[in-house]
């Protein structure tokens, strides 16, 4: 017995007295659990948090003194878009990590994968998501990611851009295309149906989906049908595929779009507080800004995009068919019409990004004025032109003071990764989502506090993604942490201005390595595609 207890006692303090490959002291922690900040050093092995405590005199291949700055989790992108920037580009990553950024949660109605015959995207090609991960892990990523598969995606491939429903034949091989998603390592369905051809979906079709996802213990996360007059009818839909799919729900960048629909965000999460009393596991994220983000397309009804894009743009130089989009832009709001909700004002409407460079930044009447052109023509021109994404200002404060209160609630940037250096124009999104928190919401507002921002930033996200082993600071986590001065992290990045990286955050570390150093990138990889269930 008493070698036993030597044997244990010599091993218990070979293990005290190895050295850390990194070790952060004089550190304010926020542990991405709700708890107070406390005072502690911590140390961190093989890529996961090894030690927290009182550790500055044990050895360290390198020691940085954090001087009292905030350590938190790894911040959650609940809704981070595409992954493939990163793959061709991994310095479009550093719009991520530089917000604090270290996982993201991708896809929404489209998907990487599965893909059919289409031609090669900058040199690569694959098939499913188990090709697509190993192109991302042979090329090396700076942060990690987490994928959905895309009802839209799924559709295209299967239908193509009709709308109509599904075939059975149909209907399995979209089921057949979902599960092999989910074998590959995908988190769950995501739709977005508001845009073609997601929108032409019926809710039996995505029940249908949804259910081969509840299989493996994925999730159903949606851009809801509709964010606006009906968005309670759209919570509803959601809430219903979920119950019957068996799924837990994820609502995407949850809003009252509409001024006249601005009370509506009370009853929204009323709705989803209500279902989560009754034992549904539903939550939501929202980004901080009153104005979103979409492509000036939207701005006219999906079913002129039934036949697709190219058919519908064809028809467009015609007077009257302009003339009798426009009475339809003007007159009738039972569908996500978002002229309205910004008051049927040209002026609210901003064009962040389009090939005129002239414009960007400028409201549609002021691109208008500009060109010396009426406003509906303007509008109807840079619909023919095509890229062109603007920004409505369809939100007031009021609705995001009440989801930041919301405990189920948390955030996301809503944008796919970019690299600032060849970005031609963003939604300020895009680069300042996180800081905004922290320093308009948090420092300045006093809307919620600093210990409750993170754990909506960590845990809450990291819960709701299985993702157990992140987004909290404890023994035994994956080292995915980052170091902000509280009283300097500034989102920089405006409406004018969207291409700027914030301030005050000094170091941003993924699986135990240095992404951010001093505010600055580094070469260093160290991201992992995070499958589901592995």
């Amino acid at each position: 017995m008493f070698p036993v207890i030597l044997l244990a006692l010599f091993a218990a303090g070979s293990c005290a007295a190895q050295t850390f490959d990194l070790l952060l002291v004089n550190g304010r922690v926020v542990d991405g659990m709700g708890n107070p900040w406390y005072h502690a050093d911590i140390g961190i092995r093989d890529g996961r948090i090894a030690a927290i405590g009182s550790l500055r005199n044990r050895p360290a291949a390198r020691t940085l003194d954090i001087q009292g700055q905030v350590i938190a989790p790894g911040f959650i992108d609940m809704m981070g878009g595409s992954s493939f920037p990163l793959l061709v580009n991994a310095a479009s990553g550093q719009s991520k990590l530089r917000q604090g950024i270290t996982t993201i949660f991708a896809g929404e109605g489209n998907s990487e994968a599965p893909r059919g015959d289409e031609p090669a995207q900058n040199g690569y090609r694959w098939r499913t998501f188990a090709e697509y991960f190993a192109l991302l892990e042979k090329k090396g990523i700076p942060l990690n990611v987490v994928h959905n598969v895309g009802a839209a995606q799924v559709r295209r491939l299967v239908i193509g851009v009709e709308d109509r429903a599904p075939t059975a034949a149909e209907l399995e091989r979209m089921k057949q295309h979902v599960d092999q998603a989910m074998r590959d390592g995908a988190a769950g369905l995501s739709t977005a149906l508001i845009y073609p051809p997601g929108t032409y979906a019926r809710t039996s079709e995505l029940v249908a989906m949804a259910q081969v996802v509840s299989k493996y213990g994925g999730i159903y996360s949606t851009h809801m049908r509709n964010e606006s007059s009906k968005v309670l009818e759209a919570i509803a839909e959601s809430m219903e595929i979920g119950e019957k799919a068996r799924v837990p729900v994820h609502i995407y960048h949850l809003k009252a779009a509409g001024q006249e629909n601005w009370p509506l965000m009370a009853k929204a999460i009323e709705s989803i507080q209500l279902a989560r009393d009754k034992g549904q596991d539903v939550t939501a994220d929202i980004y901080p800004y009153i104005r979103n983000g979409l492509g000036i397309s939207a701005l006219i009804h999906p079913r002129h995009f039934a036949a697709g894009a190219e058919a519908f743009l064809a028809r467009l130089p015609d007077a009257a068919v302009r003339a009798e989009l426009r009475r339809e832009i003007e007159t009738t709001s039972d569908w996500e019409n978002w002229y309205r909700h910004v008051g049927s004002d040209w002026e609210n409407i901003l064009i962040a990004q389009a090939s005129d460079k002239s414009i960007e930044g400028k409201s549609v009447a002021e691109a208008a004025k500009l060109r010396r052109a009426d406003e509906w023509t303007t509008f109807f021109e840079l619909v023919k032109t095509g890229g062109v994404s603007v920004n409505p200002k369809s939100m007031d404060e009021a609705q995001k003071h009440l989801a930041l209160r919301t405990p189920f609630v948390s955030f996301c940037t809503d944008a796919s990764a970019t690299d600032i250096e060849t970005a031609t124009g963003a939604h300020p999104r895009a680069f300042g989502s996180f800081p905004r928190v922290l320093a308009k919401y948090v420092r300045e507002d006093r809307i919620i506090g600093l210990e409750e921002a993170i754990r909506k930033m960590t845990s809450l996200a990291a819960n709701r993604l299985s993702l157990f082993d992140r987004g909290r600071i404890a023994p035994g986590m994956a080292a995915d942490l980052v170091v902000f001065d509280p009283d300097r992290i500034e989102d920089t990045a405006s409406f004018s201005r969207p291409l700027a990286f914030p301030e005050g955050i000094a170091r941003v570390l993924v699986n135990g390595q240095i992404v951010i150093e001093n505010g600055r990138g580094t070469p260093a990889l160290p991201g992992r595609v995070l499958r589901h269930g592995r």
